[in-house]
């Protein structure tokens, strides 16, 4: 079955892909050097002749909206990035995955009286909602809402239910959540096909394809740990890599056309979501290159609350603006800013503000080998 369904979905590959990665335009009397080395690649970024690294194909830029949603969209992009770079064709809902989240969470808040219901969470926490749940179309399941007030009202939902039971509470949970979303879809329909979302989740990521990466040292190198950041709210492991290893592992996935999910620090000055770029302050203290950020730097800011867990984006390429390393990302902030929807990460500012990232096994063992 599982065969049948990717030879359905590579049929559609080309109906998807012509729609992917459109950039807003630009004001000629606003561009910067930056905006302008970003127009001047951006159409092929869409293809597989990307001289400064590897053109990864991509889905339409989405909007998370008000709620805390990015690490689902940022992983899920990631996902449906690696399919597309494999031939596939994949859009999927991420209104699916939170909507899960939410009932997860209420069955939780019912038992333990102190919990609360949030839309924050990992990268991590996407992939194992689509183990458990599967996942579905984009456009079989999105919801013009704000996850944020649906967590109110589950919340709501447990509090008026509380001593009832589970089951009646989970009832009154479906009831509200169909009304305030809509009823979840129990399948995926394809070309006269039919597949449960289980079944259609495992032809798109397989349980234990990715691999979570990070870098501290507070902690053996060689080693997983549970990342002590508010938002491991499963307590999930992280592989521990020396800062140099893990910024190679980053390039050498990028440079071999598979996509990253980032999660990091996005509270700096030098963030700049407008302007679609970030960088830290040691970007331009030195006119003669970058002075890389190290280990102990980083550890530091970590310790200190300076560099906390914000936010989740999709890394899809490498470029090179005057001399400086930059890693091209896929926000979910929708299309409003300077590059329709993209932003450019200095060399320095993830080697300083990355929390953890997401690649697939396949990606972490390359060495030499490209894919492109």
């Amino acid at each position: 079955m599982k065969k049948r369904l990717l030879f359905v979905i590579a049929i559609l590959t080309l109906l998807l892909v012509v729609a992917c990665h459109q950039a807003k335009q630009q004001d000629p009397s606003k561009a910067s050097p930056m905006e302008d080395a970003f127009e001047a690649k951006k159409d092929s970024l869409t293809t597989n002749k990307n001289r400064k690294g590897a053109a990864i194909k991509i889905t339409p830029v989405k909007d998370q909206g008000e709620s805390d949603l990015c690490w689902i969209y940022a992983m899920l992009a990631t996902i449906e990035s690696e399919r597309l770079m494999l031939g596939d064709s994949v859009n999927l809902s991420a209104d699916f995955l939170a909507r899960h989240f939410m009932e997860e969470q209420a069955r939780r808040c019912y038992l333990i009286t102190n919990a609360d219901i949030t839309t924050r969470g990992m990268a991590s926490m996407t992939l194992r909602l689509l183990q458990e749940y599967g996942i579905t179309h984009w456009d079989a399941y999105h919801l013009d809402v704000n996850f944020d007030v649906v967590a109110r009202k589950v919340k709501k939902t447990v509090e008026a239910n509380r001593g009832k039971g589970l089951e009646e509470m989970s009832q009154s949970l479906t009831g509200m959540l169909d009304e305030s979303t809509r009823p979840l879809p129990r399948y995926v329909f394809m070309l006269g096909m039919e597949y449960t979302t289980q079944e259609f989740a495992l032809s798109v990521c397989l349980p234990g394809e990715y691999i979570a990466l990070t870098s501290f040292t507070h902690h053996p190198y060689g080693q997983p740990f549970r990342l002590e950041v508010a938002d491991n709210y499963y307590q999930d492991e992280f592989l521990n890599l020396p800062l140099d290893t893990l910024m190679a592992h980053i390039d050498r996935a990028l440079t071999a056309g598979h996509p990253v999910c980032w999660e990091g620090d996005i509270s700096e000055p030098g963030f700049s979501w407008p302007k679609g770029f970030a960088k830290t302050k040691d970007d331009d203290e030195k006119e003669n290159g970058n002075p890389k950020t190290d280990a102990d730097t980083r550890q530091h800011a970590f310790e200190q609350g300076e560099t906390t867990d914000d936010h989740c984006m999709e890394l899809i390429g490498i470029t090179n603006i005057k001399g400086k390393k930059y890693y091209l990302a896929k926000n979910s902030w929708g299309e409003d800013n300077d590059l329709g929807g993209f932003m450019y990460l200095s060399e320095n500012y993830l080697r300083m503000k990355t929390i953890a990232v997401w690649m697939t096994h396949d990606a972490y063992e390359l060495k030499t080998e490209k894919r492109l």
